[in-house]
């Protein structure tokens, strides 16, 4: 595909529709625009997906609300990589893995960025123990099986942010994480998808994470210990990821729990993951559960 950058959104004035479509300005942050309130022009696609977004229309649409790039419809099961950057091994005082670790989210854990809350679920709010993780995602452009560290970006499509929310009481409660961090809602992605050609080597990304505005993450992806491409055909082996497979590769050092004091999400709080240049700022507003 031609795009540069794609965005799915619902349309300003007409909550009627899902658009796909490239921002007319290609510098403009989509995520951080948006939540100023600032009106963001779409040059709008033909396509309905991401993953077929098909040709400029020579239309123009505003962003009412922003939404994940894929549905839930499109991910299926989202592949996880957990102790993915040295730093942050060492924070966990875990030692560096030898192959990656791998944990699942259901398709119910994909979430949209703000306006959409970002749901802090019952049993976290009773423990306190709601925490972010800042992260890269992959999503596949055609089904990967047995795929090649050599032949892996042929299958990748392009890069988002998100957001690991993840229950740390939870967490430390058992010896797999899945149930925890595994919640609806617990994998808000976005703002936009960007094809993989912007980014030839994802070393070059800076990723931040900010609460509240304060930075409590800051890392260049050198530090991650296995590559895209290790990670695509890692979880390629013996295993068919479908076209539309979301996978998110680990958080950098600086995660609440290893703060002190902790630095735990609470109702009101603002959570930014940042990866510039060109992926921008996902944006998350927490609510708890009713």
């Amino acid at each position: 595909m031609s795009f540069d950058r794609l965005v799915r959104f619902v349309p300003k004035g007409d909550d009627s529709k899902i658009l796909i479509g490239e921002p007319a300005d290609s510098s403009v942050d989509v995520g951080a625009a948006v939540r100023k309130g600032e009106d963001v022009q779409v040059k709008v696609y033909s396509g309905k997906s991401v993953l077929d977004a098909g040709s400029p229309t020579g239309e123009t649409a505003i962003i009412g609300r922003i939404l994940s790039p894929l549905a839930q419809e499109e991910v299926g099961t989202i592949r996880c990589i957990g102790l993915n950057y040295k730093k942050h091994a060492e924070e966990a005082k875990m030692s560096i893995p030898e192959i990656p670790t791998v944990f699942l989210k259901p398709a119910t854990s994909l979430a949209d960025p703000y306006p959409a809350p970002t749901i802090i679920p019952k049993h976290t709010i009773a423990s306190d123990s709601a925490d972010y993780e800042s992260e890269l995602a992959i999503v596949l452009g055609k089904e990967a099986k047995n795929v090649s560290e050599a032949d892996a970006l042929d299958y990748v499509l392009g890069y988002t942010a998100s957001n690991d929310i993840s229950s740390r009481a939870a967490q430390f409660a058992q010896t797999q994480w899945c149930y925890s961090k595994g919640f609806d809602g617990a994998c808000p992605i976005g703002p936009v998808l960007v094809n993989k050609r912007l980014v030839p080597d994802v070393g070059k990304l800076r990723l931040r994470g900010l609460k509240n505005g304060k930075v409590v993450q800051d890392s260049a992806l050198t530090d991650l210990i296995f590559s895209v491409e290790q990670i695509v055909s890692f979880l390629s082996q013996g295993t068919t990821l479908p076209k539309g497979t979301l996978i998110i590769t680990g958080t950098p050092a600086g995660v609440g729990f290893a703060h002190k004091p902790q630095e735990l999400l609470h109702d009101g709080d603002e959570f930014v993951v940042e990866i510039l240049p060109h992926i921008g700022s996902l944006y998350n507003v927490m609510r708890n559960e009713k």
